[in-house]
């Protein structure tokens, strides 16, 4: 039932702006996976004229939609100069009459938690992991000028829990990973265990699947360094992020992680913006050959 079409839906146009040279585009398709109409938006530098570019998924945290990421990040001039292209999903499906979808911020209505839910009302629709990994790029790669084989990803908070979780779980379809303030371990905060209890249902050892820490203790990741940015300021440090989960999981599995704690910054798109040319670097020199 879910298997991704031969050929990729047809994109529906919502806007196109030029800038930094480039195109900043937003996007819609029917997505198999997720029954619904889904919207992402294409940052497109400029060197895309002249042949395929490295492509970056970036993946949003609760609440946010495409759009949040493009209008505050303020990453299209150092992609421009790059010539990374970059891709923003939405964070859940959207339009669907499920009970209790929008009845909180963290569960449901922009909080896929970036899984396949196996759990009733959810697992008809709320197909993110598949969406992001399998159906998205074969739309992108239908429709842009990007070359998928040279393929980053990262995100902030729920969408830096995706961006290491969909690395650690498909180290062949991304060559570097990186993440602002994720949610390094679900199993471990309410945030977590909340969204996988729901999605994944009560057994615990599914959840595993889904937990950046347990995946690096049972596969490893022999890609580059993974690259976290953490604000020591941030509202959900010590409750929902807990870094030091990781950093533990990474010294026991001998994987290189680069930790940087950033004094004072919150939690907010201003910490992203603050370092998001430092990540582009760093996806840009992985992705350049």
């Amino acid at each position: 039932m879910h298997t991704t079409a031969s050929t990729p839906s047809a994109l529906t146009t919502i806007s196109q702006n030029l800038c930094f040279e480039g195109t900043q585009g937003v996007y819609s398709h029917v997505s198999e996976q997720t029954g619904t109409t889904m919207r992402f938006g294409v940052y497109l530098p400029p060197q895309a004229q002249a042949g395929p570019v490295p492509v970056l998924y970036w993946l949003s945290g609760l609440t946010c939609t495409e759009e949040n990421f493009v209008i505050k990040a303020g990453a299209q001039r150092v992609a421009a100069e790059l010539g990374v292209a970059i891709v923003t999903p939405d964070t859940s499906p959207r339009g669907l009459d499920i009970p209790g979808m929008a009845e909180s911020y963290d569960f449901g209505l922009g909080a896929g938690f970036y899984v396949d839910a196996t759990q009733a009302p959810w697992a008809q629709n709320f197909r993110m992991d598949s969406y992001v990994t399998r159906e998205l790029p074969e739309v992108i790669a239908a429709h842009f000028a990007v070359d998928p084989k040279r393929c980053g990803i990262f995100g902030h908070s729920m969408g830096g829990h995706g961006a290491l979780v969909l690395a650690l779980r498909n180290p062949a379809l991304y060559r570097s990973v990186s993440a602002f303030a994720p949610i390094v371990s679900p199993l471990h905060c309410p945030w977590g265990q909340k969204a996988l209890a729901g999605y994944l249902g009560p057994d615990q050892e599914t959840w595993k699947d889904y937990d950046a820490c347990a995946l690096i203790a049972s596969r490893g990741w022999k890609g580059p360094t993974l690259l976290v940015d953490q604000g020591g300021s941030d509202q959900f440090l010590q409750t929902q992020l807990k870094p030091e989960l990781l950093q533990q999981a990474c010294q026991q599995a001998g994987v290189a992680l680069d930790l940087r704690m950033r004094a004072g910054y919150d939690h907010s798109y201003f910490f992203i913006a603050s370092f998001i040319e430092s990540h582009l670097r760093f996806h840009a020199q992985n992705l350049s050959t």
